[in-house]
């Protein structure tokens, strides 16, 4: 019922799931990942389970492949699940049951495990490792949407599209460094969810990404001024409580603005009276 991607950052930092279903909300159920451990996906006929006792099994070093066997082994109803796992080192692992409607079958390498059932065919399993493989530069997340977008263009679930999820955890990389919850993206009933998803992801990297210190702009002289002006054309007197507004927060920078920012402030202030870029 169900296409997903388990993977890891080429720096073994992040680590996370990206799924799509023709099954309402497929975020709800599929994906388990914590940060530093590993991640799982479970689905076809998903023993939601295995998603707290993947993880406590990961948390104690047990490598991808055994963690799979031993969900597997202990699990009466093992014939008709697929699960995909994997851990913050080494090679991932992914398992079929051969009670689970075709097409299915999974294939899994270096910091991957990719896997579907009720799938156009075997193409959309190969198209979603060739995307993989393509991009190690790209940031998990683009990674891992690279993924299944290339499993959705070859076929993905053959009886159609509804929901696809995202979420990646990477040690502090919440909002305001609190939590571990790097992404966690959902659409829960789409006609194409997948497409929706990249929408989605590149709001997030607006919103809640972290700026680029190679890109950050110094808060002086004549930009100073402008910011000033901009700022107070919009009613604000600090940089501060306007981001606050428009939920920009997360890429404040102290003495400096993100270009990012910059855009977003040029874009909310023109024609407002402030002076032209």
């Amino acid at each position: 019922m169900t296409f997903s991607i388990v993977g890891r950052s080429a720096d073994g930092q992040s680590i996370g799931v990206a799924v799509a279903s023709k099954f309402l909300a497929v975020g709800a159920a599929v994906p388990a990942a914590e940060a530093d451990v590993g991640a799982l996906a479970t689905q076809a006929f998903a023993n939601l389970a295995y998603r707290a006792q993947g993880l406590a099994m990961l948390r104690t070093g047990t490598a991808a492949a055994d963690v799979v066997a031993g969900l597997t082994a202990a699990d009466p109803g093992r014939a008709t699940r697929q699960l995909g796992v994997v851990g913050p080192a080494g090679d991932g692992a992914t398992y079929t049951g051969d009670e689970c409607f075709a097409w299915a079958g999974g294939v899994a390498g270096d910091g991957y495990a990719i896997q579907g059932n009720i799938l156009a065919g075997p193409a959309v399993v190969a198209e979603m490792e060739r995307a993989w493989l393509a991009a190690p530069g790209l940031p998990l997340a683009r990674r891992l949407h690279a993924a299944l977008a290339a499993g959705d263009a070859a076929g993905g679930d053959s009886r159609g599209r509804q929901s696809a999820a995202l979420f990646v955890v990477r040690r502090g990389a919440g909002y305001g460094g609190l939590s571990d919850v790097e992404v966690d993206l959902r659409v829960d009933d789409d006609p194409d969810p997948v497409t929706r998803m990249g929408g989605l992801i590149g709001l997030w990297e607006l919103y809640l990404g972290k700026p680029d210190p190679a890109t950050l702009l110094p808060l002086e002289g004549a930009l100073a001024d402008e910011v000033r002006d901009r700022l107070a054309a919009l009613g604000h007197t600090g940089l501060a409580g306007w981001a606050g507004v428009e939920n920009l927060e997360e890429r404040l920078v102290d003495g400096a603005i993100d270009p990012l920012v910059l855009a977003q402030l040029r874009a909310a202030s023109s024609g407002s009276g402030a002076p032209a870029a």
